[in-house]
């Protein structure tokens, strides 16, 4: 008998048009010692399925029809407090946010020790003494300490660990990982797959492997089920579906997947729905809006000048705080980065979680300040004091989109209003009118039509989600657009699209682009130039091809040898024990 069994699954919302049925008829087993990869695009079903068995579908949703066995028990005939029992002790969930499924209020060690006594008859001491043993094996550095961390003081990967902590510490049988990898670097997220494969080897637990990542598919699952609008197209050996699929939409997410051996022009996005396709919005720059220049524009150096030149910059954060400097303790988030970008390229930054990607990104935005160091914008010193009319050029020169499209959107503000806020504030535009027409133009140009500034964010998938954030960063003309994490929530499909948008406007607003990413074979598609950053400190600056080719640091080749793909996944496979 199967460990899980799905039999004709039926999950259903109620709304004011009627029922929408999330999920229809869909059967899946997980054997014991087995992982089950479920991949599909956003709002195809997949985290719905996991939310089902482990009875957490929030109203008006439910599950309308068919049986979820799990070890001989149907679970849609249990009590809540037999539930209860089950979810955690039985079943572990990794969620895919982890900001969300954290107690911003407490510290992640009370959190962890709280999971650990409920299920397992441990003292306090004792669980705590679990609770730091596991977080170190999913490599939180010093864990002795940073268990008494609230989940702020953690980067997002770090955070991702810290769910991953509180999914195992009870020793379920089943584990459901949602998008488990989404925020980690390659070097911890092969270090998150090879623990999840040893417990899968030791214990013979089953895992229901939830993620849009085509090539950690293929590297840890030993079957895969493809979704599409709540139904399962294909299911069967990872190696036959990634090497030989038969439906027409799994040849479609396979064909999004991001070369990892050679650079391409475009992603290539071959639409299962005619709907889907791809529509080129072109613009003359000439006459439209997004060409004009921004007030303060004329002053900025010469555009054969680097627009962006980092030297020699310093920042550190203080993380246990005195009144005496010698026993405060410090974290350098930066030590000593110089990097330059030029007009109109992508330079891209990777690196493991807590090497200072992001840090460097809000030292240029200014929403950190550098300790040392010089930073200088198309001929401005902009790392030391500013006036507020230089910080508002600033701001309308460099523009930022968040790794996070659910955090960086008020949700109780319509989309054209968040789109309006930054060209009212700039003064970018002459009347409510001219505002509104921007508006409409920046929603069409990114692909979601002027009618979806009616809308709320929480009224769409993550992907269109992105889409806005982009617009928003588009809202004050910028030159230099940065990118921080833009795909890392989103499906292939809808990575493919965004990437060949952001290129589009590249080419087309004459952007210079810094990419901050995880993924390096998207980074290969993306970026003319890459800095390899670790322990904050820039280890690497190559050419994209030649650092792919011919990696000069030993870090480097770290990361490229960690690099999950479909090209080689099925040998690396064949390799471990």
């Amino acid at each position: 008998m199967a460990l899980l069994e799905l039999e004709k699954v039926r999950i259903s919302f109620q709304s004011r048009r009627g029922r929408v049925d999330a999920v229809r008829d869909l059967s899946l087993a997980v054997e014991r010692g087995e992982i089950l990869g479920v991949v599909g695009e956003s709002g195809a079903g997949k985290s719905t399925i996991g939310n089902a068995v482990m009875g957490l579908i929030e109203p008006p949703g439910k599950v309308t029809g068919g049986a979820i066995h799990f070890a001989g028990s149907d679970l849609r005939s249990l009590s809540a407090a037999e539930m209860r029992a089950v979810r955690g002790r039985r079943i572990g969930m990794i969620f895919q946010d982890p900001m969300s499924s954290l107690n911003p209020l407490l510290r992640v060690g009370d959190q962890i020790v709280e999971t650990i006594r409920h299920h397992l008859p441990l003292s306090r001491s004792e669980a705590r003494e679990r609770a730091i043993a596991l977080l170190r094996e999913v490599e939180i550095p010093d864990p002795e300490r940073r268990i008494d961390y609230f989940p702020h003081q953690f980067s997002g990967g770090q955070r991702q660990r810290v769910v991953i902590t509180l999914a195992l510490c009870a020793e379920p049988d089943l584990v459901i990982a949602d998008e488990p990898t989404t925020a980690l670097d390659v070097s911890v997220q092969a270090q998150i797959l090879e623990l999840l494969r040893s417990l899968v080897r030791q214990r013979q637990i089953g895992v229901i492997f939830i993620t849009h990542d085509i090539g950690v598919i293929a590297e840890i699952t030993d079957r895969v089920a493809v979704m599409y609008q709540g139904e399962v197209v294909e299911v069967g050996k990872t190696a036959a579906i990634l090497t030989a699929p038969q439906h027409p939409y799994t040849k479609s997410l396979i064909s999004a997947v991001p070369r990892p051996d050679r650079k391409l022009d475009r992603f290539e996005v071959l639409a299962y729905r005619q709907d889907e396709a791809e529509k080129p919005n072109r613009i003359d720059l000439a006459t439209h809006w997004l060409g004009r220049s921004n007030p303060g524009d004329e002053d900025a150096a010469s555009i054969d000048a680097p627009v962006l030149e980092v030297q020699n910059v310093y920042k550190s954060f203080v993380t246990r705080h005195s009144l005496f400097p010698s026993r405060r303790k410090l974290f350098t988030a930066l030590d000593d980065v110089s990097l330059t970008i030029r007009s109109g390229e992508t330079l891209g930054v990777v690196g493991e979680s807590g090497s200072g990607k992001s840090t460097i990104a809000r030292v240029i935005t200014r929403l950190y300040r550098a300790d040392s160091g010089r930073i200088v914008y198309r001929g401005r010193e902009i790392g030391g004091a500013m006036t507020r009319n230089d910080l508002a050029w600033l701001r309308r020169q460099i523009q930022m989109v968040f790794q996070d499209p659910y955090a960086s959107l008020n949700r109780r503000t319509r989309v054209r209003d968040i789109i309006a806020e930054p060209i009212r504030y700039h003064r970018l535009a002459d009347s409510n009118s001219e505002v509104e027409r921007i508006v409409a133009d920046l929603l069409d140009h990114v692909g979601l039509g002027a009618a979806a500034g009616k809308r709320y964010p929480h009224e769409f998938s993550g992907g269109q989600r992105q889409r806005v954030s982009i617009a928003r960063a588009l809202a004050t003309r910028p030159r230099l657009l940065i990118c921080d994490e833009p795909t890392s929530a989103l499906d292939v499909s809808i990575q493919a699209q965004i990437l060949n948008l952001l290129k589009d406007l590249q080419a087309e607003l004459g952007l210079t682009m810094m990419f901050i990413s995880h993924d390096l074979p998207v980074i290969r598609q993306m970026c003319d130039r890459v800095a390899v950053m670790r322990h904050g400190r820039l280890v690497e600056l190559a050419a994209t091809e030649q650092l792919f080719a011919s990696p000069a640091h030993e870090y480097t080749r770290h990361l490229l040898d960690l690099m999950p793909n479909i090209l080689n996944a099925n040998s690396r496979k064949r390799d471990r024990p």
